[in-house]
């Protein structure tokens, strides 16, 4: 990337820096400008010519507005995301603010760079939990009410996917992850396995595998990606997989 202004909507990984792309590392060797959630701008190196604008987690818009003027001022502007910047993340913020910004906006170079999201990272590290059909699920109901998200869990379970939960327990809002352990139990009616995979690729890692019927609420936070396994799913030795196949 080189000339005029640009916006990079890059995915950070889940933890570990060898899992940052090239791709992104290059975007963000190139930039004047870096955007994006507090901690997750906190992972980027500071070095001379490089701007770091750290903000709250709740001015998402502000934040992708900031970037796209930023970018038609001429600046090379990285919106960093952890994970993958278009699952639960900043790419969706930032064409939601070009849609109801200046006309000029919409002729501005904004590119998404994918990362490594925590569903993908976790499965990796238990051994293949989603290997047939699954579904992803943000279970925070700050954008969305929570009866849709239950509408959305039972009508998941009902066709038998495995299913990967982000953001599960808040601290402001931790009967959330019981109502969904509730409905889970009611729908599926079995002891499938559950993955709790706290801070992947991190040093604080933790991997616990648990049969739905002893999952509790408080084995989770939102550092925690929770995969519950569909009624094919099972453990071979250490590992956590779902054949490929279904009958």
């Amino acid at each position: 990337m080189s000339g005029a202004g640009w916006v990079a909507i890059a995915g950070l990984g889940p933890g570990d820096d060898a899992l940052v792309t090239p791709q992104v590392a290059d975007a963000l060797a190139q930039a004047t400008d870096v955007i994006g959630y507090i901690p997750y701008v906190a992972r980027v190196a500071p070095r001379a010519g490089l701007r770091l604008h750290p903000t709250d987690n709740r001015v998402e818009l502000d934040r992708a507005a900031h970037a796209l003027q930023l970018a038609a001022e001429g600046a090379r502007v990285v919106v960093v995301s952890s994970g993958d910047p278009g699952v639960f993340a900043m790419a969706s913020a930032v064409f939601e603010a070009v849609e109801g910004g200046p006309p000029q906006w919409r002729d501005l170079d904004v590119r998404v760079l994918p990362g490594i999201t925590a569903m993908l990272a976790a499965a990796a590290r238990a051994g293949a939990p989603l290997g047939h059909d699954f579904c992803a699920i943000n279970l925070s109901d700050n954008l969305k009410p929570w009866a849709l998200i239950e509408r959305r869990l039972r009508l998941a379970a009902q066709a038998d996917f495995a299913m990967a939960f982000y953001n599960p327990r808040s601290k402001s809002r931790p009967e959330g992850f019981a109502r969904t352990l509730d409905v889970l139990r009611q729908e599926c009616a079995d002891a499938r396995p559950v993955l709790f995979a706290r801070a992947v690729t991190t040093p604080d890692e933790e991997l616990r595998v648990v049969p739905l019927t002893d999952a509790r609420p408080e084995m989770a936070d939102m550092r925690t990606m929770v995969i519950v396994g569909s009624s094919q799913t099972r453990m071979v030795g250490r590992w956590l997989y779902t054949p490929r196949s279904a009958g």
